[in-house]
């Protein structure tokens, strides 16, 4: 006679979902850990006719976003930062490029001696094509760049669109700490995100903490980019206690935590010139 497997046994003990045991559990607990013990061996797939971008993206307008990490040589910030004040306004403001200086920040916590730049490209595509070409020309853009170089140890960008139920960032008066918050999700989750997160949104904008959101398109793929605005640390911290005060935020916490592979937070400071303060 052919040996019975436990069903429990087939499911590593790190994989268990921790709240309660099956027996004598509540209803309301069995019910989510019969979904979810579901949903380990049965996927049901839904097909697709169109791209993610075009199911999560803002349709009325075709803004496309590149976000900037410089990693700069500790003794050369202050330099860097002057250099950045110096050049990037100056690109933000002549109508000449199509694209804006959403936010330009130093991290205060995370990764150190860290730039972070957001551009916003209105016209998509073709209005960063437009300005690379535009900028190939101008001689004090490429004295910045050449300068610049001297001060970085590496970079790395991303080109973004932004989730069409998140605001779109506009500039705001300070000051305020800014907390990027990023997660590396598995491939194939995105569309659950933004289900999940058009919901949840809702529950986060109490004290205008919400600035913009974002999913990549090219550099590192599925990655997700939330950006908050906060007076402080301790605001920060009360804002996002607050949440888990509203009825169905800690389901969109349950549900989104599995879809993510790796997340990371920085706590950023506006460079002086950042329409973002």
């Amino acid at each position: 006679m052919m040996p019975v497997l436990c069903f429990h046994s087939l499911i590593p003990r790190n994989l268990m979902p921790e709240t309660s045991h099956f027996r004598g559990a509540p209803a309301s607990n069995r019910n989510r850990e019969d979904s979810w013990f579901k949903s380990l061996f049965v996927r049901k797939v839904d097909p697709r006719k169109d791209a993610h971008s075009h199911l999560l993206a803002k349709k009325e307008e075709s803004n496309l976003y590149k976000i900037q990490f410089h990693n700069v040589k500790p003794e050369c910030l202050d330099a860097y930062n002057k250099l950045c004040e110096d050049v990037l306004p100056s690109i933000h403001a002549d109508k000449y490029y199509p694209c804006e200086l959403v936010g330009t920040w130093n991290t205060w916590y995370g990764e150190q001696d860290q730039a972070v730049h957001l551009w916003r490209y209105r016209g998509g595509y073709p209005a960063l094509t437009e300005v690379m070409n535009k900028l190939k020309n101008n001689k004090e853009f490429m004295e910045y760049r050449k300068e610049r170089g001297k001060m970085l140890l590496s970079r790395r960008n991303q080109l973004l669109l932004e989730f069409s139920f998140w605001n779109e960032p506009l500039p705001r008066q300070g000051p305020n700490v800014y907390e990027l918050r990023s997660y590396q999700l598995r491939p194939g989750t995105m569309i659950e995100w933004g289900n999940y997160w058009a919901r949840a949104i809702r529950y986060r904008q109490h004290n205008r903490e919400a600035v913009g959101g974002f999913f990549s398109q090219i550099g590192k793929l599925y990655m997700v980019h939330h950006l908050w605005a906060y007076k402080d640390l301790k605001s920060r911290e009360s804002t996002r206690n607050a949440a888990w005060q509203h009825e169905g935020w800690n389901e969109v916490v349950y549900y989104t935590v599995p879809l993510i592979q790796h997340m990371d937070s920085r706590i950023m400071i506006p460079m002086k010139t950042s329409p973002l303060q």
